[in-house]
């Protein structure tokens, strides 16, 4: 069993982020006027679903990914499905934000600290997050959401005590969404690191605070 990383990790911020966005993608993103608009509409159909309005400039990671159609389609549905889940949009956030702070994940990371704060997680909570899980201050139910994605990530596997604790407040649509969810944000976790996704000018990325 991989032992859950509860706690604060320990990394040269502007080392990681040289690292992991280096001098430029590694796939050139498409140009805007090369999407056509189902894609567009796809795009636009994921932001609203994360509080966004819709763009007429694509971000660099979507324009990367509709380089690979059958990659792209399920994963703007995917994410539509997941920011209108049956997962509080709070909760979701914190999960997402833990998974991006494990993973050392810039763009990811610093996407989802604007997003966490449109559905109401406070500048405290998300400066908490890369705390983890034994930090002091989370309730019972937070403090499970924050293990769930510690635990899966370390040993793939939600321990009986989180199960239990998040089966007090979810239903099972909930519980069987959540591991899904994680799964889903690791995967683009390790995607836009390895791709090496430009960051949008509004996001510092591993920098990026409430």
């Amino acid at each position: 069993m991989g032992k859950p990383e509860t706690g604060s990790i320990s990394f040269d911020v502007a080392a990681r982020q040289k690292h992991v966005v280096g001098d430029g993608p590694r796939i050139a993103p498409l140009p805007n006027e090369k999407i056509d608009q189902a894609a567009w509409d796809l795009v636009n159909a994921v932001r609203a679903g994360a509080g966004a309005g819709p763009t007429d400039d694509m971000p660099p990671y979507m324009r990367i990914m509709a380089k690979h159609r059958a990659l792209f389609e399920p994963n703007m549905i995917l994410g539509e499905v997941l920011y209108n889940g049956t997962i509080p949009p709070r909760e979701r956030e914190l999960a997402i934000l833990r998974c991006g702070w494990l993973c050392r994940a810039p763009f990811e990371w610093g996407e989802h600290v604007r997003i966490g704060q449109r559905v109401g997680l406070t500048p405290p909570e998300i400066e908490l997050v890369m705390s983890g899980s034994s930090a002091p201050g989370w309730s019972e139910h937070d403090a499970a959401v924050l293990r769930g994605v510690e635990e899966l990530i370390a040993d793939h596997v939600l321990s009986d005590e989180t199960w239990n604790t998040l089966a007090k407040s979810w239903n099972e649509q909930q519980l069987i969404e959540f591991p899904f969810m994680v799964g889903q944000y690791v995967a683009i976790a390790y995607t836009q690191n390895t791709l090496r996704v430009p960051l949008a000018d509004y996001n510092p990325g591993l920098s990026s605070r409430p």
